[in-house]
């Protein structure tokens, strides 16, 4: 069970907000998506969501070359109600990353998860 603790100091870098909200707001991305919305490397992003990871707030399957993220879906309920509220009010500071996401050339195409 992860505590309020835990999950404030795991949101408590702004890449990683950022990075989650993304995730929260499109079900599941892929480090190469973080990296041209957030713009920035691939070193930093995969750390970034490594922790997240280990810290029980994502989770990620492998598809070919890719690695997807999306949330645990066995998260509490007031961890996703933290996360659509934050993201409902504040539009304008995700605008950017979220402009870029959807004009990425080259996004790779998903299969459905078998599982």
């Amino acid at each position: 069970m992860i505590t309020p603790t835990e999950v404030f100091k795991s949101l408590a870098d702004e890449t990683r907000v950022r990075a989650i909200l993304l995730i929260a707001e499109q079900g599941e991305l892929c480090v190469c998506e973080l990296m041209c919305a957030l713009d920035d490397s691939q070193p930093k992003i995969s750390r970034h969501l490594a922790l997240l990871r280990s810290n029980g707030l994502l989770l990620d399957r492998r598809q070919g070359q890719w690695v997807y993220y999306r949330l645990n879906p066995q998260l509490p309920a007031w961890i996703g109600e933290i996360l659509r509220v934050t993201s409902k009010a504040n539009g304008d500071w995700l605008k950017d990353n979220a402009a870029r996401l959807q004009h990425m050339d080259g996004r790779p195409v998903r299969e459905r998860a078998c599982c």
